[in-house]
């Protein structure tokens, strides 16, 4: 006999693609609220902060609803909590675009900055390089591929060593994925990458439980 399905929370502060995130979590046999209520999104299971679009605009909106607090809040209770795309790259301490630098939540310290790459956005499929251990990679085989569309990234790790860095290549290296205990994040969409991004959804999930 199976228990109630874990309980997630996709915050809502005005960033992204909020719905398509809901149907692939739901689809993996998650119990999903799209909310920007504090108390539900403390209560959660799990945390899912999407982004998509400027990492200043990004910031703004998490900075109306308080939602950096309530992301530190979590992490350091030992709640999971799951940044995807640009929701990745606020963790970090600073984003710098067109020569802006802005704040980000800190979690983790470094700076998201642009790729140098002759094509700019990095749109389309990619394989990942996933290390030894991971949760959100765990069954996949190393051709797996997931679905990226950015022109920025974490291309560097200055944070703690024991984290789990799984690896992507767009002209240079950048960070495709972080695990760092009860905080993991993905540069690439995995409610756009169809199976592929299923099975990680579905491996965040059932560590919920």
């Amino acid at each position: 006999m199976t228990g109630p399905s874990p309980k997630v929370v996709i915050l809502d502060y005005g960033s992204g693609n909020l719905r398509s995130a809901q149907r692939a979590l739901q689809r993996v046999g998650a119990d999903v609220e799209v909310t920007s209520d504090k108390r539900a999104a403390d209560a959660a299971d799990g945390l899912v902060v999407p982004g998509v679009g400027a990492f200043e605009a990004c910031m703004a909106g998490l900075r109306k609803i308080d939602g950096e607090k309530l992301i530190a809040d979590r992490v350091a209770a030992g709640r999971p909590v799951l940044g995807v795309c640009v929701g990745m790259q606020i963790l970090f301490a600073r984003g710098v675009e067109f020569g802006v630098e802005t704040t980000g939540c800190g979690q983790w310290p470094g700076a998201v900055v642009r790729l140098d790459a002759p094509v700019i956005p990095h749109m389309g499929w990619n394989v990942v390089d996933a290390p030894e251990g991971s949760t959100l990679f765990a069954g996949m085989d190393p051709d797996t591929r997931f679905y990226f569309v950015h022109s920025y990234a974490a291309q560097q790790w200055e944070g703690d060593p024991a984290a789990k860095l799984t690896w992507a290549t767009h002209h240079v290296p950048f960070l495709a994925a972080v695990e760092d205990g009860p905080l993991s994040a993905t540069q690439f969409h995995p409610e756009k990458s169809g199976d592929a991004g299923a099975a990680l959804l579905a491996n965040w999930v059932k560590a919920l439980g």
